[in-house]
């Protein structure tokens, strides 16, 4: 045999032994796989109590939910339970209602400090911040879905264009009165930077102990499942936190999650309890017919004003536009937008493709609004979570959003969160303005105030929601185009106005379009 033959014959031989450890490897790691690895992660524990006993006081918990829907109530009672764990730093969206969520922790005085974005109507929660009880970190909602993400994604900090311009930036946020009432500790200022021309200030990730999270479905290896409207701010919260446990209403074999089902994959999941508690509705809302929507716009506080403004409103909206509507007047304007324009609402507690509301016994807890009333899907909608909804929103893919005012100047700043000692929270409003080059921001609000006076000003004197962000302002009277450098414009006057009394409830000057329309 020559030396060819034997090199040839050994590294045909080498090669066969290879190739048959290389599958004896490869069968190794299935068969770990299928079978090791799922006997021995089993993440579910026994109960609530079992799933909290290392919660120590001082802790940091990111908890889900947004007002009563996908709350994690199970864990949230069971804390409750444990009076001695205390001095806890609770981030959440609001803090449930009096009796309700985390209610019952700012009751119980286990919670010291809270980070949200609305402190609503929960008159505990406000009593205790506005006494000096406890402290609150107001960020927008958005940025704070955002901070929870970035946290999870080991990003430590990113710069947004969310608040810039108001408290927020400047370091005036009341975090924690004097009982007298005198503010003991303000917000401090952020730190900002210029990107494209355009300016941003910087907020840091949220880096908790914990995160309470309530899921749909989820299994022995911790991957879960939301369900519509109840994903919020679970997802991201269930990111962010060194232990996340997840209450689910159902927990099921692994499998049985479709994989692209799975919304929160286990690596991020410590432990997984059973829910016990049943689901919350905040505000039942349902289906009225379009003649009563239109007798409760007119018999609403200001009467023909409201049917004014709302149906001056409703000529905003153009075929195919993506719209954000706020609380109150502009949720009222589709009811009388031509029914051959197709407009595709968005809900940035996570929906698109908002529907009207449910009837009456076919509510459902995990389909809320924005304003914790119950709703509809229309065909073809999408759910998602906070962080989403509102990057779509910062992004500008929104093409118009509408929100009320309680003041707005001549140039564009938008006062509508915040009145002096009754400070609610700023939700997402903040994040709605923050981009006025790409959605156009169109506030409606009646021209005066009760009392007579000009909510149209100079100088905005209550807390910003933005700067340089409202490019149309519509009211019984008028309708304003905003210049941001120029100021305004009278594009439009009510029938029966005239420009001389709209000067004397108008606070600054304006000018009056060529092609002055009336409506």
């Amino acid at each position: 045999m020559s030396s060819t033959q034997m090199l040839y014959r050994t590294a045909r031989a080498f090669t066969s032994r290879s190739l048959l450890k290389r599958g004896l490897l490869y069968s190794s790691i299935r068969t770990f796989a299928t079978t090791h690895s799922y006997r021995t992660i089993d993440k579910v524990v026994q109960n609530a109590a079992e799933a909290i006993k290392d919660v120590k006081s001082g802790s940091t918990i990111l908890v889900g939910g947004f007002g009563l829907c996908g709350v994690p109530d199970s864990l949230i009672n069971e804390l409750e339970k444990r009076p001695e764990v205390a001095q806890l730093t609770a981030v959440s969206n609001n803090a449930g209602t009096d009796g309700k969520g985390l209610g019952k922790l700012l009751a119980s005085g286990q919670i010291s400090k809270m980070i949200a974005s609305y402190v609503g109507e929960n008159k505990t929660f406000e009593k205790k911040y506005l006494s000096g009880e406890i402290e609150l970190e107001l960020t927008p909602q958005g940025t704070l879905a955002e901070r929870c993400r970035a946290a999870g994604a080991g990003i430590p900090a990113f710069y947004t264009p969310a608040g810039y311009g108001t408290w927020r930036q400047t370091g005036e946020l009341p975090v924690k009165y004097n009982p007298d009432g005198s503010v003991a500790i303000f917000s401090p200022p952020k730190e900002t930077r210029v990107f494209n021309g355009k300016t941003f200030i910087m907020e840091e990730a949220i880096n908790a102990d914990y995160a309470f999270v309530k899921a749909w479905r989820a299994d022995k290896l911790g991957n879960a499942q939301f369900r519509l409207a109840a994903q919020n701010f679970n997802g991201a919260m269930g990111r962010g936190a060194k232990v996340t446990i997840v209450e689910a209403e159902e927990i099921v074999e692994v499998g049985e999650i479709e994989p692209a089902m799975v919304d929160l994959p286990g690596v991020y999941v410590s432990k997984v309890i059973k829910s016990t508690t049943a689901k919350e509705i905040e505000r039942f809302t349902f289906a009225t017919t379009e003649e009563e929507v239109k007798a409760a716009v007119a018999a609403g506080g200001g009467g023909s004003k409201r049917e004014k403004i709302v149906k001056r409103a409703a000529k905003e909206f153009q075929n195919g536009m993506f719209a954000n509507l706020g609380i109150g007047m502009p949720m009222l304007a589709p009811t009388f937008v031509d029914p051959n324009t197709s407009v595709t609402l968005q809900s940035e507690n996570g929906i698109l493709g908002l529907g009207p509301y449910p009837q009456k016994g076919l509510e459902d807890a995990d389909l809320i609004n924005a304003g914790k009333e119950t709703v509809t899907l229309n065909p073809g909608a999408a759910v998602f979570g906070s962080d989403e909804s509102f990057g779509m929103i910062r992004a500008g893919k929104v093409n118009l959003t509408m929100l009320g005012a309680m003041q707005v100047n001549e140039h564009g700043d938008l006062a509508n969160w915040a009145l002096p000692g009754k400070i609610k929270g700023m939700g997402g409003a903040m994040d709605l303005v923050a981009n006025p080059e790409k959605t156009k921001v169109i506030v409606l609000t009646e021209h005066t105030d009760k009392k007579g006076g000009a909510k149209i000003v100079r100088k905005c004197t209550f807390p910003l929601t933005g700067k340089s962000c409202v490019s149309r302002i519509i009211t019984e009277l008028a309708v304003f185009d905003v210049d941001f450098k120029k100021g305004l414009t009278l594009v439009e006057i009510a029938e029966g106005e005239s420009i001389e009394h709209l000067r004397t409830v108008t606070e600054p000057n304006f000018e009056v379009s060529e092609d002055l329309k009336t409506f």
